[in-house]
């Protein structure tokens, strides 16, 4: 019988470990202090890791894809906190219809690009 896998949870680095931190909290992610350098933040289901270690080309590489039931309201939700205006570097790009669904884009503190999106319901 195949493992039955539980989760999946990505390692992600920081450029600034103490703002990133700020700002997944702001975002709406729990975290669970691990060591003073690493944290898992938590959104209902799924986390990451976040680390104190900071490696240009692969900060400047990695993409996270969550998935959520509406992104129309996830983006307003999203929109409301005004991330942008609080953390240097922060973007937050409109959501754009595609063949497979929808999704919006927000890069953090540090660079990473997260998708937000939405699949087709059929």
């Amino acid at each position: 019988m195949p493992a039955q896998p539980l989760s999946i949870r990505p390692f992600i680095g920081a450029k600034d470990f103490a703002v990133s931190r700020r700002f997944y909290r702001a975002f709406g992610f729990t975290e669970v202090v691990l060591s003073p350098v690493m944290s898992y933040f938590s959104l209902r289901s799924v986390g990451f890791y976040l680390q104190d270690a900071y490696v240009q080309d692969w900060v400047d590489n990695t993409m996270l894809f969550l998935e959520v039931a509406d992104v129309e309201q996830h983006w307003a939700e999203l929109a409301a906190l005004d991330l942008p205006s609080k953390y240097e570097g922060v973007r937050i790009m409109p959501i754009r219809q595609e063949a497979w669904g929808k999704e919006g884009f927000v890069h953090d503190p540090s660079g990473i690009l997260w998708h937000i999106g939405e699949f087709n319901k059929e």
